[in-house]
């Protein structure tokens, strides 16, 4: 599967290939929204503001994929000094940061109307926080270091140091009390959340799955770009 990001196979992809995504991408994500927005029924608690939910998930466990993709790639950097594994990590980061971000204000917007606050210390808020600061410090850990090795290799131990956090989102809301409803979604029994709700939820995770990929395609493409000239520039 490794060889489909071999640069080679990258920078032969063709216009009309991410134009194609680009048109099912917002087919999905209209799709979706429609549904979201006005099929989708209220919550007989939260009213019309569960509908927030619809973004704040999707962003949820992109933030936390991404990231997990980017710890396991720094793992097989530091191993097996695959050179193109730097650069696909390097792409996927901003990718994550942005869902990070999105989480944490929808998040904030959904809580205000459900607590009562727009911010609480609650364990999961808190370590979802803690992961934008990660992203954060792996994103500027290759803004502020020119040399590439050097980058790769903090970079590598941010992205490592980082996926001890993950489990910890995962089960904060199992092993403390907090504010933050348990997981209506999970991969080990059936989803507690109805389908008239999950259905558009499921629409709107893959819209942005599509997205991410897109987005990350793009990217890459860019950073092999980059890397090529580099290497050719100092060659001579």
């Amino acid at each position: 599967m490794l060889k489909n990001f071999f640069p080679n196979k990258i920078l032969s992809i063709k216009n009309q290939f991410i134009n194609g995504l680009i048109i099912l991408m917002i087919f999905i994500i209209l799709f979706g929204l429609t549904y979201s927005l006005f099929i989708s029924p209220e919550d007989y608690i939260q009213g019309d503001s569960v509908r927030i939910m619809y973004v704040h998930v999707p962003s949820s466990f992109i933030a936390l994929g991404i990231f997990a993709l980017i710890g396991t790639g720094s793992i097989l950097n530091l191993i097996f000094k695959i050179k193109i594994m730097p650069l696909i990590t390097k792409s996927l980061a901003p990718i994550g940061t942005i869902f990070t971000l999105i989480s944490i204000v929808t998040g904030s917007l959904w809580g205000k109307p459900t607590w009562g606050i727009w911010w609480v210390w609650d364990a999961r808020l808190t370590s979802m926080l803690i992961l934008f600061f990660f992203y954060l410090g792996y994103v500027l850990t290759w803004k502020f270091f020119e040399d590439f090795e050097k980058a790769s290799k903090i970079s590598s131990i941010i992205g490592i140091v980082g996926l001890i956090n993950l489990p910890i989102i995962k089960y904060s809301v199992d092993w403390w009390s907090t504010l933050h409803q348990p997981s209506s979604i999970k991969l080990t029994s059936a989803p507690t959340i109805h389908h008239t709700m999950l259905v558009p939820l499921l629409m709107m995770l893959v819209g942005m799955i599509v997205y991410s990929f897109i987005i990350f395609l793009m990217k890459y493409k860019t950073e092999l770009i980059k890397f090529k000239l580099n290497k050719n520039k100092n060659d001579r």
